[in-house]
């Protein structure tokens, strides 16, 4: 069984949010025409407390774009994004969030951020993702959305480690690229971490 992993498509990831990914609303179509070719659909959503530690305005002193320690880690200091119950945390007018059979939410821990959707950044705690896969006898998953070098990457990786047959959809992403290069960083990682790479065009085909 396979299964789609659609990525934070969130009104403060779009081109014009909070935390703005250029590119990401030309992912809404492209998602939409991906979860016609799944019959089990999952979504991710960034679900912050307004106290969230990886805000800087909750730093005195910190911007963002800077990294520093929270909590043990080292955390990029982002825009306030995807405040729990705030317009900016609603997924994006357009998707079709009816073909969701279930959300994960992440970043729900002030102490600690979470890009992946199967588990925080310390990998301290897991959302459930890869049992309710595993229920479904899922044994392949495919991943699009935002950003390509944050959330993305970290669910591929940690989907491949779970030891699910992944594969990216990469004309289904908008990276951040906050140093130039980084989108195509993440891309060789997973790779290297045997992440297939595919295309939402590859699907039509199948």
């Amino acid at each position: 069984m396979d299964a789609l992993i659609v990525v934070d498509l969130q009104n403060d990831f779009m081109d014009d949010g909070a935390l703005p990914v250029d590119g990401a609303y030309d992912v809404v179509p492209l998602a939409n025409e991906a979860m016609s070719r799944f019959d089990i659909v999952v979504a991710t959503q960034d679900w912050h407390p307004p106290n969230h530690g990886s805000f800087a305005d909750n730093h005195e002193g910190v911007q963002p774009g800077e990294v520093f320690e929270l909590d043990g880690l080292d955390q990029v200091a982002w825009p306030a994004h995807c405040v729990q119950g705030d317009a900016g945390s609603e997924f994006v007018n357009g998707v079709h969030t009816d073909r969701f059979d279930a959300v994960f939410r992440k970043g729900t821990d002030p102490r600690v951020d979470s890009y992946s959707g199967f588990y925080d950044n310390g990998r301290r705690k897991s959302t459930g993702l890869t049992e309710w896969l595993r229920e479904r006898g899922v044994a392949r998953v495919c991943v699009l959305g935002v950003a390509t070098d944050y959330c993305v990457k970290f669910t591929a990786l940690d989907a491949a480690s779970e030891g699910f047959a992944t594969t990216l959809l990469l004309d289904g992403c908008a990276g951040v690229d906050m140093t130039p290069g980084d989108v195509d960083r993440a891309v060789d990682e997973m790779r290297a971490a045997g992440v297939s790479i595919g295309s939402v065009a590859e699907l039509s085909m199948r």
